[in-house]
C-alpha cells in the first residue's frame, strides 16, 4: 500500500516538476533540452531527488545543470503550490547520463552490425 502511494507521489512530483522547468524558469542560460528521467521521494517527503537528462554539449549541460540546481527554491514552492503533501520536499537534481549511455550503446551495436554485414557479403 505504502509502495503505491510513493509511486504516485514520486509520478506526481516528475509531473509537476516538469512543467515548472518547460513554462515557469526564464532563465536564459538555459537553452538546452531537459527532461525528467526519475523522481524518488524519501518516505518522510522531506527530500525528493530528480534525475534529470540534458541534451546538449558539456557547457550547455554544466549551465543548466546549473540554473536548475539554482532554481530549486522556486521549484519547490511551486510544488507546494500545486501538491498538497504533509511537507513539501527539499529538491535536489542530479545528472543522469543513462540516455546518452543507451545511444551510446545503440551506436556500437550498429557498428557491430554493419561490420558483420560487411563481412558477409
Amino acid at each position: 500500500m505504502a509502495k503505491h502511494r510513493s509511486g504516485r507521489i514520486n509520478e506526481e512530483v516528475r509531473k509537476e516538476v516538469s512543467s515548472i522547468i518547460q513554462y515557469d524558469i526564464k532563465d536564459p542560460r538555459m537553452n538546452a533540452m531537459v527532461s525528467i528521467t526519475k523522481v524518488n521521494v524519501t518516505k518522510d517527503l522531506r527530500y525528493a531527488k530528480i534525475y534529470v537528462s540534458i541534451f546538449g554539449d558539456d557547457t550547455e549541460k554544466k549551465n543548466t545543470l546549473e540554473v536548475l540546481k539554482n532554481s530549486s527554491g522556486f521549484i519547490r514552492r511551486e510544488i507546494g503550490h500545486r501538491i498538497n503533501l504533509r511537507y513539501t520536499p527539499e529538491i535536489i537534481f542530479e545528472l543522469d547520463n543513462s540516455i546518452e549511455h543507451g545511444m551510446h550503446i545503440d551506436a556500437i551495436l550498429a557498428q557491430i552490425k554493419e561490420r558483420e554485414h560487411d563481412d558477409n557479403e
